[in-house]
Parts: C-alpha cells; structure tokens; sequence
C-alpha cells in the first residue's frame, strides 16, 4: 500500500516538473528556537510579518486542521531567459522571469487538486515562502537537503538555485522520523567570505539587516552609507552567496559578458524617468514589485553611484528635492563628483 502511495505522489510531482520531493510530518519545527532567536536579535529589520507568523509556523495546524503531513517539493529556477524591460541590470537570477508566486503558487494548487481526486478523503493546501510557513525547516526533515553557511537549502544534486513549495495534508507521513540529509560544507566558507556586506555569520545565520537583497527588494528604506558603498553594480537582489558555492558552480557556469556603460545608463534611465505608478506597470507580473517604485529607483541611484554613470547626473539631480530620496540623490552626486569615471 505504501509503495502504490509513493509510485502515485511521485509520477504527480514528476508530471508538474518538480526536480526533487519528499514527505515529512507536521509537527514543531526543528529550527524553531533559532528562528525565534533570530529574531529577537532583530536580524530581520523591518519585516515584521515574520514575527508576526510565529504561531503559524509553531502550530502548523492553524494553517489546516487535522492537517499530519507536508509534502516538500522543489523546481530550478535562473533557467528562464531575461524578459525584463531592463535586461542589463544586475538582477538575482531567480527574479529575471516572472513572478514564482504566481505560477508556482498555480502550479502547485494545480497538484493539490488532482491528489484530491487520488485521495478523496483527504484534504490538500498549497504554499509558497510568501505563507507563514518555515519552509527550509520542512524541507530538511523531508530529505531535500542540509542547510548550508548560505542559510540556504542545499542539495548535492540540485544545489540551492530552487524554489521549494509545500503542501500540508491530513494524509498520514509516509515515515515515523525525519529523513535528515547529513552536512556536506565541510570547512568550506566561500559564501561567508564573499558576501560584501558581511551579512553571513559563522553559524549559518544571515543577518538580514546587513543582506543586498534586504535593502534592495524587502527594506522600504535608505540602506546606511558604510553598507551601499558595497553594493556594487547590484540592482535587485544578490545571487553571490549562492554562485560561489562549489555545489552550484559544479552545475552550471556562472561566467557572464558584464554590459557596457551605456547599455546600463538605458535600462537605468527608464526607471528614473519613469513615474512609481509607470514603474509597477512596467514591472507588472514580475518580482520587481516587490520593491515598489521608489525601492526601484532607491536601488537606481545606489548602482549609479558605485558604478560611477556620469552620464546619469541630469537624471539624478532633480531627486534632491525628494522627501524621501533626497538624502541619497545628494550622496549619489557626491560619488560622481568624487570619482572619475571608469
């Protein structure tokens, strides 16, 4: 009974593309104490709805009565080919396509009905990472891989460029104990000693206060001076702690031709000539608005600065006057000033 059961979840997941699965039960997560740890050291900044999913992620149950089991799957991403209106920014790879969210979220809701038709009697919820849900935490139980010095899932087939996707369901786990993939980081520490801001800590916590992608995507606010001097040419996310990892680069090539200044200046005068409401528009169905129209052109005015795009200055100037950029539409003319152009 248990093998037709395994041969019925695995041919579904195999059919919706899902590279890796497993099945764990709903109970207390392991991690929850450093969870709670973390943020009680106010790692997460200003995302308060973490802390304000702890019951969910503590009782999962509140999520789905009666719910006994969550089946964990994963799906590649940095796969699509860029569609953005601007392909020449430096974007995480995962946010190049359009939003997971949405597909994802359908195409798992999708799997969710049809082992409704397989089991009847049972009940089947979809989630993603925007549900209170500690997703890494089921993930690990379920087999799928270690965490890694990245904080991030890591499996020695798939690496960690994935999304994970889960669903709670009353049917029964499949296995009494956790299927606990053991540690292979070894004494590596490329993602600790790579990371710019130096977010990544040696007992695998991130603290998100100090992460490209906090200030760039989830932060509605100025990230301080010391911090987006080293941003780089980062203009949405970062993909650094994971492209550095022994093993993702043994699974594809991370080698890219860098833009030119010029192809640069285009994309980056769209998003400063461009209205909030134009922006999102422009962006719509895509993880860019996430950052919301002024998060697009705070992370505009940081990438011309460390990138020294002088051609940019007339577009920069009249953001001085902003309530809410001013601060750093000035610094962003003081680094223009200040150094030559490259």
């Amino acid at each position: 009974m248990l093998e037709a059961f395994m041969d019925l979840l695995r041919w579904t997941f195999d059919h919706y593309g899902f590279s890796h699965w497993g099945h764990t039960a709903l109970t207390t997560p392991l991690s929850l104490d450093i969870y709670k740890n973390w943020l009680d050291k106010n790692y997460h900044g200003d995302m308060k709805y973490l802390q304000d999913h702890i019951p969910q992620k503590e009782h999962p149950q509140l999520l789905l009565p009666r719910a006994q089991s969550a089946l964990v799957m994963t799906i590649p991403y940095g796969l699509s080919v860029n569609t953005l209106p601007t392909p020449h920014l430096k974007i995480a790879s995962y946010a190049q396509g359009m939003d997971y969210h949405l597909w994802l979220k359908n195409r798992v809701t999708q799997v969710c009905r049809d082992l409704k038709s397989l089991f009847p009697e049972h009940e089947f919820v979809a989630f993603t990472d925007s549900s209170p849900v500690l997703e890494r935490d089921l993930a690990f139980r379920a087999g799928l891989g270690w965490i890694g010095k990245n904080t991030c899932l890591i499996d020695r087939k798939e690496g960690s460029l994935f999304f994970l996707a889960e669903i709670y369901t009353t049917l029964p786990a499949t296995q009494d104990t956790p299927r606990v993939s053991p540690d292979h980081c070894g004494t590596c520490r490329r993602c600790i000693e790579a990371c710019p801001t130096e977010a990544l800590e040696d007992d695998k916590t991130l603290n998100a206060t100090k992460c490209i992608s906090y200030w760039t995507i989830e932060s509605r606010g100025i990230p301080p001076t010391a911090l987006r001097e080293n941003f780089a040419g980062w203009f949405f996310g970062c993909d650094i702690c994971q492209t550095v990892c022994p093993w993702n680069i043994k699974l594809r090539d991370f080698t890219h031709t860098a833009p030119s200044q010029d192809d640069l200046a285009r994309d980056l005068e769209i998003i400063l000539s461009h209205s909030n409401n134009k922006l999102l528009q422009l962006f719509h169905g895509t993880p860019l608005v996430r950052a919301g129209g002024r998060g697009l052109k705070r992370n505009a005015l940081i990438v011309i600065a460390n990138l020294r795009l002088h051609t940019l200055e007339p577009l920069v100037t009249p953001y001085i006057d902003d309530p809410k950029l001013g601060e750093l539409a000035q610094w962003t003319l003081q680094c223009l000033k200040s150094r030559p152009s490259s």
